[in-house]
């Protein structure tokens, strides 16, 4: 069948950035979603990533002989902005063939988790002691990346520069408290009560920001149940943006290409497979978290009769008693005429009284296209 409506009509999706939050939502609302902004994280507005994509892509046109990574979320931060602009493959390649040096564990850390070697580390966390080796090893006339986290250079690049290496300062954006706190709990609360269809990341400290509020609320289990179900998507612009999520547990929809407009490509992709929902003689039925489609036009449906066409639709064709659509009205009854309502409503939504069928002293099931019919 041909869809009538926008693909993600009557899905609700929480974006958890604030950086470029605006276009992608723009670009999700043109497609049908309702879409909800709870930045994780807030986002030092002093750097210039425009100068940051172009000296990633200097680095790449002309490859640096060594790269000093300075701190773990600098470093990662910079390879999911290169990763939000297709940059990450070749960047990695340019990693693999320098010679890496960490300032401190957690720095080599973020080294290892992107699949590269640190060769050397200092272990005392200061530039300094990075300063020392690197000009003891020999510097005159080398290529040397230093990536920076917002501080700029604290005195490591003007003692390289003297000692004779050409250096690229990558000064990378800083994280800082989300913007509304309140906001970001609220969404989690909402997400773990089934009220959102997807969740999108793009980037892993705010995705492990994101995470941290969900352990606080202790709604980790609940919101992974529902992505075990299928009723959630969490999706991650790239592998290293999904890497929080994975070890949480999770299996995050990633594009292809690390790039927002793959992202929401791959969500538009996902929502519009062929076998999510039922078909049935009024359209392809699609039951979201807080609304209902027939090919992808939203049905003016209370919630109380979503709830009803939710209980249906697990398994379509067989029959629910009454009880049982009592049991998922969102204000608990135990009047009969209630569930009647529910379904009269549910049918008038349909337009067609047939979708819904009674089944006389048994109850009430959603009626499917037989298989030989969509064969």
């Amino acid at each position: 069948m041909t869809p009538h409506g926008p693909v993600l009509a009557g899905t609700r999706v929480l974006i958890t950035a604030q950086r470029r939050a605006t276009d992608l939502a723009s670009a999700l609302v043109r497609r049908g979603a309702q879409v909800h902004v709870a930045a994780t994280l807030g986002v030092e507005a002093h750097i210039d990533e425009e100068t940051l994509v172009r000296r990633t892509q200097g680095l790449i046109d002309d490859r640096p002989e060594v790269v000093v990574v300075t701190t773990a979320i600098g470093f990662r931060s910079w390879l999911e902005t290169a990763e939000s602009v297709g940059l990450l493959d070749e960047l990695h390649d340019v990693l693999a063939d320098a010679r890496i040096v960490a300032r401190g564990p957690k720095a080599r850390g973020a080294i290892q988790a992107a699949g590269l070697v640190a060769d050397w580390v200092a272990e005392s966390e200061t530039s300094r002691e990075l300063a020392d080796y690197l000009v003891a090893e020999g510097v005159d006339g080398l290529r040397i990346a230093v990536q920076h986290h917002g501080a700029g250079d604290d005195g490591l690049e003007t003692t390289l520069t003297t000692a004779g290496a050409t250096t690229v300062p990558l000064v990378v954006y800083r994280w800082g408290p989300p913007p509304d706190p309140e906001a970001v709990e609220q969404s989690v609360r909402d997400v773990a009560g089934g009220g959102f269809d997807c969740v999108l990341f793009t980037s892993a400290p705010g995705a492990a920001a994101w995470l941290g509020v969900v352990r606080a609320q202790g709604e980790l289990a609940s919101i992974l149940q529902l992505a075990r179900e299928g009723r959630l998507v969490v999706a991650a612009v790239g592998p290293v943006t999904a890497d929080p999520l994975v070890n949480a547990g999770f299996t995050p929809l990633v594009p292809d290409r690390g790039r927002l407009g793959a992202l929401v490509r791959a969500v538009v992709m996902h929502f519009g497979r062929d076998d999510l929902g039922v078909d049935t003689r009024g359209g392809r039925l699609r039951v979201h978290a807080s609304a209902a489609t027939l090919d992808h036009e939203v049905l003016p449906l209370p919630p109380s009769s979503l709830a009803v066409l939710r209980l249906l639709a697990s398994e379509p064709g067989a029959v629910f008693s009454r009880e049982e659509v009592l049991a998922v009205l969102p204000r608990a009854s135990s009047d009969p005429h209630a569930a009647d309502v529910a379904v009269a409503r549910l049918r008038d939504a349909f337009g067609d009284r047939s979708l819904v069928r009674t089944v006389v002293k048994r109850g009430y099931r959603l009626e499917p296209v037989p298989q030989e019919e969509t064969a």
